[in-house]
């Protein structure tokens, strides 16, 4: 299955830069990225394994997001009491 990713213009430059002739894109993100080859993991955690790992990095993410609301919110509050 293929995905699209959107990254800003400045980025795609960037990584465009550092694309190695015979590379695609996929290969250049992974090489950056330090990201393992899809081959490499395959098969190392059952389905029931893998879905509880998504279901944790789901949280970690929502978390992240909880924090990240309520600094703005501080901030925004901070720059209306000014």
């Amino acid at each position: 299955m293929v995905k699209t990713i959107r990254v800003s213009e400045e980025y795609h430059e960037w990584l465009h830069a550092h694309k190695k002739d015979d590379e695609t894109m996929e290969e250049t993100l992974r090489r950056m990225t330090r990201g393992p080859h899809p081959s490499d993991v395959a098969g190392l955690l059952t389905e029931e394994e893998a879905k509880d790992a998504k279901e944790a990095v789901e949280g970690l993410r929502a978390g992240d997001r909880d924090r990240l609301n309520a600094a703005r919110n501080a901030f925004e509050r901070k720059d209306s009491d000014e």
